[in-house]
């Protein structure tokens, strides 16, 4: 693109007056409580409560209102005045709700009591919590530990997540996966290999104190946008911008700040990106390689000229290893194959090199953008060779930057829900528990959906989340779920999970954490983990939804108890009424990053509990940062072909994973429908189709499986030729489950091979 950055689809810049609209929008659509007003002016602050939606981390130097449109969005989504009780399941069978949209699910509000599923009326049915533990109990017990998933969606807190990794592996099982292995899997597997930490490097400070970001496949503007506030202050100091995505999202476009009366005043905006390229999708490695070929132009011309170096070759030297074969591979690829794996241009490429070589302090900021391809490994370790070729990674005001999910997703792999035996200290449970934790790799996601779709797996408990409708093979998925012998889902809200109950069925509705948690030591306090490794406590302080509703802690210790054999060691009922006493285990099964948990779990911004790459300790198998020599230029399993589309799938703006909270996407000029495919005008005319023409996707992943996705009206939009662009979760009936990241598994959303059908 050229420098003057447009959105030909967008209403108008992020944040603005049209978040302000959109938030009081989904207030009356959610009939929310006033309370809500009350928790948003708490969120996110010190002995506030924490956000339940992204894992955006929270400044110490807080705003006076430290919320966004979609935090606001799902703090009034929780706090609704709606409820489902079980006298909506008189007019309603399971069979029926099928037919309903997510979004229709979502509106029937709060779930209010424990609900048993009855086959013979194909409804849920109210039951009692001892019931429910005890026929939940009865089940399991009957199963071989293996035959059994425990899965989380990356929202209970760091205390849950710990009681329920615990209650897993005393039950026998390494069996839990989580949402994670959907997203962000990719950023553990790789930057844990080539430099040592499966977390992002940088702190808050950071943000201060760079001259560049670089962003790679991440939409601040709908899934951040509290991140916003840096990037606008940033602008300010004279940082640059450049961005690489297919979509042109509106948040890296233009911003205006919601807190500043000038700029609401009058309609003042902070033009964000500097650069904006618009790869084509799966294109970022021969990006990246573009880049750093002008890192490598630069420094030959520095030392023919006899200037300063501007490779880091001292930090190269010290701390890095396999840079030769790096440097070769760049030298050896031609910029007419960049050209034509990014689908950008020589010239493009060399304005975004030179902020880069001009930068002394870069952060590279990157999303699902870079994790969801067959390679998308390989997307971070190239991302991470550029950054190490200017010492960009373990110092002030530089780093890398993965912008996480869901508001604990990062904090419940801290914590012990992980499927590889060797990222647990079992040694250390042992100890303290008194019983032999199972030494085997349980099952990551993908493997958990091929287990169940061949009947190996018999039960599924869920810790929040959605996951059949958030999976790929969607419609076997459906199939197999209700082929169990057990399903129980800890839940707030009904979901299209729901819908497929097991032989046995069970949802267990649970407080928000923006809820007072009252147990027998007191009011509770929750913690959780955001995306700079910074550890939070939150306190809850709205009316529970319904008198009948439990703590995720409280659920899980309930169904231990129902479950397990006793053990004097495993003391459910204390650690229920006192949630402190959770944060000393997890202080004593890590005590290296929790070390006085209790005490400081209220500091502004949240406690530190560090990472080695951020100080460069490298905790890799050659202890130095790995430079990766690229075998290819592009993150796809497949070749082009006529006809042949790659699809990219994307959230909206009124949208948090699965949870729809309506039908405006205002950045990409959509309302009332999610029925669409996206598509450049170039496209459209050159396959012979028009403008708001209804097609069918079909998958064209080679493995003789017809997936197809229909009822999608055609719009044109500004994309790269041959990317196309429909939403998520509608588009995963099109992807198969072996479609996925080689080494992490983290299915492939953001390439998906297919054909558009009249």
């Amino acid at each position: 693109m050229d420098d003057a950055v447009e959105n030909p689809e967008a209403e108008g810049p992020a944040g603005g007056w049209g978040s302000l609209k959109s938030i009081v929008r989904i207030y009356g659509d959610n009939r929310s409580r006033p309370a809500a007003l009350e928790v948003l002016a708490r969120q996110n602050k010190p002995k506030g409560v924490m956000c339940v939606s992204c894992a955006w981390p929270k400044p110490k130097n807080y705003h006076p209102f430290e919320f966004c449109e979609n935090g606001a969005k799902a703090t009034l989504s929780d706090l609704t005045s709606a409820r489902c009780g079980p006298d909506f399941w008189q007019d309603h069978t399971v069979t029926a709700l099928r037919g309903w949209s997510d979004h229709d699910l979502e509106q029937t509000g709060r779930i209010t009591h424990p609900l048993r599923y009855d086959a013979a009326t194909d409804r849920y049915v109210e039951t009692s919590w001892e019931d429910a533990f005890a026929a939940i109990g009865a089940r399991l017990k009957s199963l071989s530990p293996d035959e059994v998933v425990f899965y989380s969606s990356g929202h209970a807190c760091l205390e849950a997540s710990y009681l329920y990794a615990l209650f897993a592996r005393a039950f026998g099982t390494n069996n839990l996966p989580q949402s994670s292995n959907m997203c962000h899997e990719t950023t553990s597997v790789a930057l844990k290999r080539v430099i040592g930490s499966p977390v992002g490097t940088i702190v808050w400070d950071d943000l201060e104190k760079a001259d560049a970001f670089f962003f790679f496949g991440q939409n601040p503007g709908t899934n951040s946008p509290r991140f916003l506030h840096p990037l606008q202050e940033a602008k300010q100091r004279g940082a640059r911008i450049v961005t690489f995505n297919p979509v042109i999202e509106q948040g890296l476009v233009s911003f205006v700040n919601p807190q500043n009366p000038t700029d609401m005043l009058t309609g003042r905006e902070t033009v964000i990106s500097d650069e904006y390229l618009q790869v084509q999708a799966g294109g970022d490695i021969a990006a990246m390689l573009g880049l750093c070929k002008v890192v490598v132009e630069a420094d030959d011309r520095a030392l023919a000229s006899g200037g300063a170096r501007v490779l880091d070759v001292d930090f190269i030297a010290q701390h890095t290893t396999g840079f030769p074969a790096f440097l070769a591979r760049i030298r050896d690829t031609s910029w007419s194959d960049i050209e034509r794996e990014s689908g950008l241009s020589e010239a493009a490429l060399r304005r975004a090199g030179e902020i880069y070589v001009q930068a002394e302090r870069v952060i590279g900021v990157y999303g699902m953008g870079l994790t969801q391809h067959s390679h998308g490994s390989l997307n971070i370790e190239m991302l991470v060779n550029l950054l190490l070729m200017r010492g960009n990674i373990g110092r002030e005001g530089a780093g890398c930057c993965p912008v996480r999910g869901h508001s604990n997703v990062q904090g419940q792999r801290t914590v012990g829900i992980a499927e590889k035996a060797k990222l647990v200290p079992m040694d250390r449970l042992k100890s303290l528990f008194e019983f032999d934790p199972p030494d085997h790799d349980g099952m990551a996601i993908v493997d958990a959906v091929k287990a169940l779709m061949q009947g190996r797996v018999k039960a599924f408990l869920s810790l929040g989340g959605n996951l059949v409708r958030a999976v790929p093979e969607q419609e076997e998925m459906e199939r197999a779920w209700a082929a169990q012998d057990l399903t129980v889902m800890v839940s707030t809200k009904l979901n299209r999970s729901h819908l497929f109950p097991g032989r046995e069925a069970f949802i267990l509705p649970c407080l928000s954490r923006l809820e007072r948690d009252e147990q027998a030591g007191g009011v509770q306090v929750v913690t959780t983990e955001d995306s700079f490794s910074n550890i939070s406590a939150s306190i809850g302080k709205a009316t529970p939804a319904s008198p009948h509703l439990k703590s995720e802690l409280a659920i899980v210790t309930g169904l231990a108890r129902a479950t397990l054999k006793p053990n004097p060691r495993l003391e459910w009922d204390k650690w229920t009424g006192d949630y402190g006493l959770v944060r000393d285990l997890i202080e004593q099964t890590y005590p290296q990053d929790f070390h006085d948990y209790n005490a400081r779990m209220f500091e502004a911004g949240g406690f530190y509990r560090g990472n080695g790459a951020h100080c460069r300790i490298w905790k890799t198998e050659e202890k130095k940062a790995v430079f990766t020599a690229p075998d290819r230029l592009n993150a796809l399993s497949f070749s082009d072909a006529q006809g042949r589309y790659r699809l990219l799938t994307m959230r909206s703006n009124d949208q948090f994973n699965t949870t729809i909270y309506g039908y405006s996407d205002r950045f990409r000029g959509i309302e009332g429908t999610r029925n669409v495919v996206l598509m450049s005008s170039e496209d459209i005319a050159a396959a012979g189709l028009r403008e708001g023409q209804v097609v069918t996707l079909v998958s064209d992943f080679e493995d003789g499986r017809d997936r197809q996705l229909p009822g999608l009206e055609i719009r044109a939009h500004t994309l790269p030729r041959g990317t196309i662009a429909a939403y998520y979760p509608e588009c995963n009936v099109l992807i198969s489950i072996d479609h996925h990241d080689v080494m992490s598994g983290t299915p492939a959303s953001k390439s998906i091979p297919v054909r558009v059908q009249v």
